[in-house]
C-alpha cells in the first residue's frame, strides 16, 4: 500500500487552527497571552459516529488534534455509515462520517436540514480505493473486468475456473472452487460506491441501482468492515469489497480501467475523484461528488468512495460550534490529510475541493 501523500494543502497547524478558533470563541484580549504560549482554549466533548472504511483515518485525526488540544475529547463510533447518518438525523452525534453522500430520495437530506434547522453541511474528507478481496486457494493474483465482478455478485459466475474469469487471467491456474460472494450486512457507504460502480461500470451485468442496502439474496453478509474481512479471510472461495486501509493480508485484484489492469491504490482513487465534478442539484454547503465510474484515465481506479463529514452550519452552544469548526477543519487541512495518508493509506482531497470545503466550514457558527 503506498502511503506517499499525492498532493499537499496549504494550512497551517493544529495547534494554530485550534488556537485561532480559540481566540475567535473568547475573544481577540487574550490574544498576546495564548500566542506566546502556544496553548489552546478549546475544550470540551465531541461525538461523532459512521463510516467504519475510514476508522483508521478519524483515530489518527481524533488522536492528532487532541494532541494538539488537551482539554477536547472526540468520541467516534464506526458504527458504519448508514447508522452513522441516523444517529446525526436524530439529533444523537454532532457530527457523522459517511461513504456516501447524503440520499435526497431516502428522506436523508430533509432530515438533516430538520435537525440542523438549516440544510446540513457536508463535505469530502477521506478518498481511497475499494479492493476487491479475495481467498481461493493457490491464486495469489487475480485480474477481475468490472463486467465479470458484476456477475460474480450478481450470482452468474459461479465458480472460479467460469469462463469470464479466465478470459481475464489466460495464464493463471483457476480452481472449480464455487464462489462464496460476501456483501456488508450493514447499510453501507462503502456497499453504494460498490454498486454504483458495478451498476455503471459493469456493461448491464448489474441491474440494480447503487445503495447502502445489499439489494439482492445472494452470497454472504457480514457486518461492518471488519465483518466483511472477517468472512473472507475464514472462507473458501470467497470474494469481497472494504476499503484498502482495512483489508490486512487479503489480496486484492487488479480491475480493467480501459485497456489496463490496475491494482487498488490512493494514487489512482485521487485521479478518480480528480476527473469527477461536484453535484450542481445539491444544496449549497453540500459537496457531494458525482464519480465517474467509467473513466480510462492512465492510472485512474475508478471503484473508489469519497467519504464525507456531515455537521450543521450552525449549533446552539458557542463552544459546540467551535470545537465543530475547529476539527472538521483540521481534518481537511493539509495536516489532517497527511494523518490520514500516512496512518490509513488514503489520498489527500483535490486542492479546489479542499478550498471549497474550507470556506463551509469556516461559516459554521453559534445560533
Amino acid at each position: 500500500m503506498n502511503r506517499t501523500s499525492l498532493r499537499r494543502i496549504a494550512a497551517p497547524s493544529a495547534a494554530a487552527l485550534a488556537l485561532g478558533f480559540a481566540l475567535s470563541a473568547c475573544g481577540a484580549g487574550n490574544e498576546t497571552d495564548n500566542a506566546s504560549s502556544g496553548s489552546s482554549d478549546l475544550s470540551g466533548k465531541l461525538d461523532g459516529s459512521g463510516s467504519s472504511a475510514q476508522e483508521s483515518a478519524m483515530d489518527a485525526w481524533r488522536a492528532g488534534f487532541q494532541k494538539a488540544n488537551s482539554g477536547v475529547t472526540i468520541n467516534y463510533d464506526p458504527a458504519g455509515s448508514g447508522a452513522g447518518v441516523e444517529k446525526f438525523n436524530a439529533g444523537g452525534v454532532d457530527f457523522a462520517g459517511s461513504d456516501a453522500a447524503l440520499d435526497p430520495e431516502k428522506g436523508e437530506v430533509d432530515a438533516a436540514k430538520k435537525r440542523c434547522g438549516a440544510d446540513a453541511i457536508e463535505v469530502p474528507n477521506y478518498v481511497s480505493p475499494i479492493a476487491v478481496v479475495f481467498n481461493v486457494e493457490g491464486v495469489d493474483k487475480l485480474n477481475l473486468a468490472p463486467k465479470t465482478i458484476a456477475g460474480i455478485f450478481a450470482g452468474k459466475i459461479k465458480t472460479w475456473d467460469d469462463a469470464a474469469i479466465k478470459a481475464d487471467n489466460p495464464d493463471a491456474k483457476l480452481p472449480s472452487t464455487k464462489i462464496d460472494p460476501v456483501h456488508r450486512s450493514d447499510e453501507s457507504g462503502t456497499t453504494k460506491n460498490f454498486t454504483d460502480y458495478l451498476e455503471k461500470a459493469g456493461d448491464g451485468a448489474w441491474t440494480y441501482p447503487a445503495d447502502k442496502v445489499w439489494p439482492i439474496k445472494s452470497g454472504e453478509g457480514a457486518n461492518q468492515t471488519s465483518g466483511m474481512i472477517s468472512a473472507v479471510g475464514g472462507g473458501k472461495g470467497t470474494v469481497g469489497y472494504a476499503d484498502l486501509s482495512q483489508v490486512g493480508d487479503l489480496k486484492a485484484a487488479s480491475i480493467k480501467v480501459g485497456d489496463a489492469w490496475t491494482p487498488p491504490s490512493a494514487e489512482g482513487a485521487a485521479k478518480a475523484v480528480e476527473a469527477s465534478p461536484l453535484d450542481d442539484s445539491r444544496p449549497e454547503g453540500d459537496m457531494a461528488v458525482k464519480i465517474d465510474r467509467t473513466t480510462t484515465a492512465a492510472g485512474a481506479y475508478p471503484l473508489m468512495l469519497t467519504s464525507y463529514l456531515i455537521a450543521c452550519p450552525t449549533y446552539d452552544d458557542k463552544a459546540k460550534a467551535a470545537l465543530v469548526k475547529g476539527f472538521l477543519t483540521y481534518v481537511i487541512s493539509e495536516e489532517g490529510q497527511q494523518e490520514a495518508a500516512d496512518n490509513a493509506g488514503s489520498a489527500p482531497i483535490p486542492a479546489s475541493f479542499a478550498e471549497k470545503a474550507k470556506t463551509i466550514v469556516d461559516s459554521i457558527s453559534a445560533k
